[in-house]
């Protein structure tokens, strides 16, 4: 029985509906203009029912915009957005079944925790019996069972950031809003809520849309991620694909850390400086390529199997990260690649270099 079930069965209400499959939101050619100024610029994206789906992008990118537009707070331009096949763009925030959980939680400070959960109930003047078992299961959820007397002012950021999940959860949104919930809080904390947000995720079954400038934890939460540009998608894909088949430099480089090589093709083979390699079905003429860190190896380190492509270059920089070190490699002829090997000891030097030719991806610029 899923945490939802519990909720309906405790308070008499009708079961939860089999887990939903397909799309439930659609997003179609939405702009946003603020002023002469294009935010959002035809943006087309679908969710799917149960997603954990996570909107990635840089300050200015348009993610947070989206997200607003969705709640309700702000008006499209240009589109439309459709849950389950419905327009939900026309609809007021209050009729949307739609919950935002924003970067300040926005906890009423004067109010217990079990107050603030169920201050939504309250507003809809839902049964006493009903609004107690609801908080009560809702807290349980997140696992703030204990602090229901609480106020605010003496939770932790993590523990608040439960409060504000439990009274969105509460409403049984079919889908949930996450503006940068975590940003605020320490290192350590923000990893192991990622963790628990993840768990819940699944728990409940709700569709989460996550907002988030942090690559890293969108890596870690997401089932698909939509990296945003300037106001348009650049690219939508789960994390593994994202990570390893970036379609532009600019994922390449957003998503991790790469080498951008800006080669020269002639007859199905690139040259970048003193390196050269195979591509096949490239056109002749400019072509840029990814080449992740971790790929380069020291020659020595190379295990047996095809041929890989081998290069020389001299240690410039040595910056130690615990399991592993980042090297920075002067190639010659203008061309320095950053090298992630596992930790060693101090190196320095010139040594020989190798990467398979699977290691480098062509992207577009």
């Amino acid at each position: 029985m899923s945490a939802l079930n519990a909720i309906n069965r405790a308070t008499g209400g009708a079961p939860e509906p089999p887990a939903a499959s397909g799309t439930l939101l659609e997003i179609r050619e939405v702009s946003k203009r603020f002023g002469a100024r294009d935010v959002l610029k035809g943006i087309s994206l679908e969710i799917a029912a149960g997603e954990f789906l996570t909107l990635l992008g840089e300050s200015g990118s348009g993610k947070t915009t989206l997200l607003r537009l969705i709640a309700g707070f702000e008006q499209l331009s240009a589109g439309e957005i459709r849950m389950r096949g419905e327009r939900l763009d026309p609809l007021p925030p209050y009729r949307r079944r739609v919950n935002t959980v924003f970067q300040q939680y926005a906890l009423f400070p004067h109010l217990s925790v079990e107050e603030n959960v169920a201050y939504g109930l309250r507003v809809k003047k839902a049964p006493a019996r009903e609004i107690a078992e609801r908080v009560g299961e809702a807290l349980r959820m997140v696992k703030m069972s204990d602090y229901a007397a609480a106020r605010p002012a003496k939770l932790s950021g993590g523990q608040q950031q439960r409060v504000a999940l439990a009274r969105a959860l509460i409403n049984r949104p079919e889908l949930l809003l996450l503006d940068e919930p975590l940003s605020a809080l320490d290192a350590n904390l923000r990893r192991q809520m990622q963790s628990e947000l993840k768990a819940l995720q699944r728990e409940v079954g709700i569709t989460f849309l996550f907002v988030t400038h942090d690559q890293e934890e969108a890596m870690a939460l997401s089932d698909r991620i939509a990296l945003l540009r300037d106001g348009a998608i650049e690219q939508v894909a789960s994390p593994r694909a994202i990570y390893a088949s970036p379609a532009t430099a600019y994922t390449a480089q957003f998503i991790g850390q790469t080498n951008l090589l800006r080669a020269e093709v002639r007859d199905g083979a690139a040259t970048c400086g003193p390196i050269c390699f195979r591509a096949a079905g490239v056109p002749d003429g400019p072509a840029t390529f990814s080449l992740r860190p971790e790929s380069i190896r020291l020659a020595e380190d190379v295990q047996p199997g095809p041929p890989p492509i081998r290069f020389q270059g001299t240690i410039r920089q040595q910056i130690y990260g615990g399991s592993t070190e980042l090297l920075e490699v002067d190639c010659g002829e203008k061309l320095r690649l950053r090298v992630r090997i596992s930790a060693r000891g101090p190196m320095g030097g010139t040594h020989e270099f190798a990467f398979s030719q699977g290691d480098v991806i062509r992207v577009r610029e």
